[in-house]
């Protein structure tokens, strides 16, 4: 299925029959392209780049497709990066997988300021779904690890290292 290109969104770069390779949801998603393009919300003379996740029915484009600015894109790959860190080395040190008294995973240094990443306190459930998020986290270890290893090989050939920066 071919992305549209007579919408706002305008795709630059494509991946079409991203639903053959969705994750848990390959072969049955109703994700059918990510794209990388201009920006629906552009203004005259300013061009920003989005990534958009292109949903159909069945019958129709769907109006929950999924547009972001691509630092966003970005910061949830840092976010996801620090999170899968976090529950494999830091949180089995406690019984419910954080510190209640210290629930600040980590502050990423970005912009002049920070992320902030920690364990989401005003949940009710945090205990029982943090390790629901284990669980999956586990269950999805394959998928995510595979994906990952895409993503660390392209930024190396992109020259970003791990450690210090210029080696």
């Amino acid at each position: 299925m071919d992305i549209p290109t007579t919408l706002k969104h305008k795709p630059v770069i494509v991946a079409e029959d991203y639903e053959h390779i969705d994750g848990r949801s390959a072969y049955h998603s109703d994700a059918k392209g990510l794209s990388l393009g201009l920006a629906q919300w552009n203004d005259r003379g300013r061009v920003d780049i989005s990534a958009k996740v292109w949903r159909h029915t069945g019958e129709k484009w769907s109006r929950q497709s999924e547009e972001l600015p691509l630092h966003r894109v970005l910061d949830l790959a840092i976010l996801t990066c620090r999170s899968l860190l976090y529950l494999r080395e830091e949180a089995y040190r406690h019984p419910d997988f954080y510190d209640p008294a210290h629930p600040q995973i980590d502050r990423i240094g970005l912009q002049g300021d920070a992320m902030t990443v920690s364990v989401c306190t005003d949940n009710d459930h945090i205990r029982e779904d943090l390790h629901l998020f284990q669980d999956a986290l586990a269950r999805d270890g394959e998928l995510l690890g595979e994906r990952m290893a895409v993503l660390s090989r392209l930024l190396g050939e992109l020259g970003y290292h791990s450690g210090f920066r210029g080696d």
